[in-house]
């Protein structure tokens, strides 16, 4: 039997190195299959981007021309010198500045009345447990099926009795609150809000309004966006109710418009400029919003 002596002994061990693991090479997230854009996939979004921009392009055009320039065949399709012009025939026809003014009042109001109150209600039905609650959510939802156009007596006679006729709140008060609106922000507020916060908050001594005010409203502020859009979208290009509820000296921007290219020969290019006009708000409106839209839809369809 042979020893080894010390030194030979640790030659032995030192001469051999461990082996080494593999490294394991990081993939991009480009070369990822299924995370790479395809050729098609960039025609189809430009061929959807330039089917959606044309309608809005092609009113800028037209409100830029006159109506002997629109009734040429093929039609001009580049901007013309006579936007401002028709601007203010627009604006002598009818009067589009007042009816501006009152389209931003009424979709303004009902826009903030209504993410407020829809917030509300669907923090406690998402959050809150009261007794009746599961029969109130079900009234609430079952109101959406119910067309609008069977309340319209009932309600001016309503508005005729509180002498509100020809008045902006006439308007205003009906769409304050929204069944689509307390829907949306329970299921958003289900999603986005978990139940542990609320805990804390009530072992913390915060009451029911602290809690919505410092908790709920900034994790719902991408919902709330989203809805205020789509309220304000909605209560700006309403026609039915502003036209009997308001007279034409009172007008909202929808039946403005109605009055715009009277005569035995519509002027398209003065309907198209005051189209126009009653177009820009609602940009910016989404310009202002984009970004907090996008946020909830994002929100929205990741759960957890």
């Amino acid at each position: 039997m042979t020893v080894l002596d010390a030194p030979e002994l640790a030659a032995t061990t030192t001469d051999t190195p461990p082996p080494q693991r593999p490294r394991r090479q990081k993939r991009k997230r480009g070369n990822q299959p299924g995370m790479r854009a395809g050729k098609l996939i960039y025609a189809l979004l430009i061929v959807a981007f330039l089917l959606s921009a044309f309608p809005f392009y092609w009113t800028l055009v037209a409100a830029s021309r006159s109506n002997a320039d629109l009734a040429k065949t093929p039609p001009a399709l580049l901007p013309g010198p006579n936007l401002f012009d028709n601007f203010e025939a627009a604006m002598a026809e009818a009067d589009i500045g007042l009816a501006l003014l009152n389209s931003l009042i009424v979709s303004g109001s009902i826009t903030i009345g209504t993410v407020l109150c829809c917030t509300l209600a669907g923090f406690a039905f998402a959050k809150l447990r009261f007794r009746g609650r599961g029969v109130l959510f079900a009234v609430t939802v079952g109101t959406m099926m119910i067309p609008p156009q069977l309340g319209v007596i009932p309600l001016f006679m309503l508005i005729a009795e509180l002498q509100w006729v020809n008045q902006l709140q006439a308007v205003i008060l009906p769409g304050l609150v929204s069944a689509f609106g307390v829907f949306f922000m329970r299921q958003f507020l289900i999603q986005t809000l978990p139940d542990e916060l609320i805990e804390a908050a009530r072992v913390d001594g915060a009451s029911t309004a602290r809690t919505f005010w410092t908790i709920v409203v900034p994790i719902a502020r991408p919902g709330m966006a989203v809805l205020g859009l789509l309220t304000f979208m909605t209560a700006w290009n309403d026609f039915f109710w502003p036209i009997v509820a308001l007279s034409s000296q009172n007008p909202t921007v929808q039946v403005a418009l109605r009055q715009l290219g009277g005569g035995y020969v519509h002027d398209q290019s003065v309907i198209m400029a005051g189209t126009l006009l009653g177009t820009l708000p609602v940009l910016l409106v989404f310009g202002l919003l984009g970004r907090q839209i996008v946020g909830g839809i994002m929100r929205g369809a990741v759960k957890g």
